[in-house]
């Protein structure tokens, strides 16, 4: 096998798990996990990067927590009565306000993808899981677009603020499982902005 070849492997791995990583984010964030997630996630092996690190603290944070008490935090963060400690979406974090410029660009940009709002889904489409899952389908050829779409999609809907949200979950006062989820997002995200910074 040529090495041009081994290459294109070791991409195509490495596509997936990052597609792979972003998904598990975002169904970690439209929806408190299952019990069946949560073991899933106990299962979870680390290293000593600083991925593999995050990894492994997820594994712990699942460990320690059960569906009812997780699903009562993620109430707390994201939900509240008015409001949750956290507003999840890019139009808050990037002008102060729900409903603004941000959301129009992202609907625009989901329309030209060919993407629809899911049936049942009432929070708009900017929300930082809902981000995370559309940036999954564009790695993992879910969606189509390929890896320049994927790329500028993150450059444009994810790196201007996702950083930010996932730090400020990391130390939420009502987090415990969700700042492990937190410190995952932060690392991926951080991943993804040195790795686009590289040449081509």
């Amino acid at each position: 096998m040529s090495t041009e070849a081994t290459a294109d492997i070791a991409r195509d791995a490495l596509t997936t798990e990052r597609a792979r990583l972003f998904a598990l984010l975002g169904r970690l964030l439209v929806a408190a996990p299952d019990a069946g997630l949560l073991a899933a996630l106990q299962g979870l092996r680390g290293d000593r990067t600083p991925l593999g690190e995050t990894y492994g603290a997820l594994a712990e944070a699942a460990a320690a927590t059960d569906p009812v008490t997780v699903e009562r935090e993620f109430h707390d963060l994201f939900i509240g009565l008015g409001r949750g400690e956290l507003l999840p979406f890019a139009s808050y974090y990037l002008t102060g306000f729900l409903h603004e410029r941000p959301l129009a660009e992202l609907r625009g940009d989901l329309v030209r993808l060919g993407l629809e709002r899911a049936a049942g889904v009432s929070e708009p489409e900017d929300h930082v899981g809902s981000e995370c899952e559309v940036y999954a389908g564009l790695l993992s050829g879910s969606f189509e677009g390929g890896a320049a779409e994927a790329e500028a999609f993150f450059g444009k809907h994810l790196r201007p603020w996702a950083g930010r949200f996932f730090a400020d979950l990391e130390k939420a006062e009502a987090g415990r499982f969700y700042r492990a989820v937190g410190q995952l997002g932060r690392v991926a995200v951080e991943i993804e902005q040195a790795a686009l910074g590289l040449p081509a």
